[in-house]
């Protein structure tokens, strides 16, 4: 008897067409400048097997960290010298970050690439982790490593629009709260892309 894939939804919204997404999505008033560069980065989209489903590993960053203390974030970072592409970049970041080895991880697909406030354009990189890995956190760097079910940020209902001053302008962006878990930012904005292509 075969049992469906778990990921097969994730792996279907991947392969229909989507946008490039950015910061500044709920924000269109902003005038970014010309000529303005980007720098490469990927970030790690992580999927296992859970008791409630499938679910997705974020982190929640140090609070001792210079940029975003205390954030939750995908494990990843920008694409250094001897990464080949984002996708190295993600799964390299991911060993560092969480210690997931990269022979446990298949990649499933790429999603459009996200503009960041701070300057970045970062390829989600999305991966079926296999049973039984445990995070460990890199320390300095991690505080924590947890899951979150798919089926809560897939649901486009759970999301809400919060806004704040940023650099003296009002500046709104998605949040997809789980638990004592605040997920804001570029982080929410990859997840509700995702949620949306899965809805289609």
């Amino acid at each position: 008897m075969t049992f469906p894939d778990p990921l097969g939804p994730v792996i279907a919204a991947l392969g229909r067409a989507g946008r490039p997404t950015s910061d500044y999505d709920l924000n269109p008033g902003t005038i970014l400048p010309e000529g303005r560069v980007l720098r490469p980065a990927g970030v790690l989209v992580a999927l296992r097997p859970g008791p409630r489903g499938a679910e997705v590993i974020l982190t929640k960053r140090s609070s001792r960290l210079k940029h975003h203390p205390g954030q939750i974030a995908f494990a990843g970072g920008k694409v250094d010298a001897g990464d080949a592409d984002a996708v190295a970049a993600a799964l390299r970041e991911a060993e560092e970050e969480i210690g997931l080895p990269r022979a446990t991880v298949e990649v499933l697909g790429t999603a459009e690439a996200h503009e960041t406030v701070t300057g970045f354009l970062v390829t989600p990189v999305f991966a079926r982790v296999r049973t039984g890995f445990v995070p460990v956190p890199e320390i300095g760097e991690v505080e924590e490593a947890f899951a979150v079910p798919l089926s809560h940020v897939a649901d486009p209902g759970n999301y809400r629009i919060e806004g704040r001053r940023w650099r003296g302008q009002m500046r709104r962006y998605y949040t997809v709260p789980y638990g004592p878990y605040y997920i804001w930012g570029a982080t929410a904005r990859i997840l509700r892309a995702l949620a949306d292509r899965m809805a289609q």
